[in-house]
């Protein structure tokens, strides 16, 4: 079992980066927020978890061991597996995940790609009185609401905003942002979204 990797990052892709160990390139699957603090050619290391299937062998990524076993965790739900798992945490940090869930929060959780109401309801289901380890204990924390998503950014937001109004979901949008503000972080606005705009114009 691969745990962490610590080496060169190679590349940076809207759902993955290549991180270079010992001449050895991993493609590691992370969530945006991961892959924001990434960049390209500098040194990186990142938690792992490594998923094997009968046909793949899959690295997840995650920023610190509270995100990896979260994403554990969520998989322990009935029609949860790693993809919308890491979903997620593309939408919300660890802490805001474990305080929907607590809280009971429906809807924020249909926030995350892939989660309808009946899996909504079935993470907290399963979930309530096991996420409890994963909340901050700051008092200052604010609570979850629907629109309390981590930004990678401060631009994140308005440059995902921007896309949906151009036509593109918030699926598409998210990544595709993200990716640009890790591999050009020196961009102002307009150009960073110009820059998202071929990106999503290559798939």
């Amino acid at each position: 079992m691969i745990a962490s990797l610590r080496g060169t990052v190679e590349h940076i892709a809207l759902d993955s980066a290549v991180i270079e160990c010992a001449g050895v390139g991993y493609l590691v699957y992370a969530a945006p927020p991961m892959l924001a603090s990434l960049r390209r050619g500098e040194e990186a290391f990142v938690y792992t978890t490594m998923i094997v299937r009968e046909d793949a062998m899959t690295l997840y990524g995650f920023p610190n061991p509270e995100a990896r076993e979260l994403f554990a965790l969520l998989q322990t739900v009935n029609g949860v597996g790693p993809r919308l798992a890491l979903a997620a945490q593309a939408v919300f940090n660890p802490d805001e995940i474990a305080q929907a869930i607590a809280q009971g929060e429906t809807k924020a959780l249909q926030r995350i790609p892939g989660v309808g109401k009946r899996t909504a309801d079935r993470m907290i289901v399963d979930l309530k009185d096991k996420v409890k380890a994963f909340i901050s204990e700051d008092p200052e924390s604010p609570s979850l609401t629907i629109e309390g998503a981590t930004a990678v950014d401060g631009r994140a937001p308005q440059l995902v905003e921007a896309l949906i109004g151009l036509g593109f979901s918030e699926k598409q949008a998210a990544p595709a942002v993200a990716s640009v503000l890790a591999e050009e972080p020196e961009l102002d606005t307009p150009a960073a979204l110009r820059a998202a705009l071929r990106l999503l114009g290559k798939k």
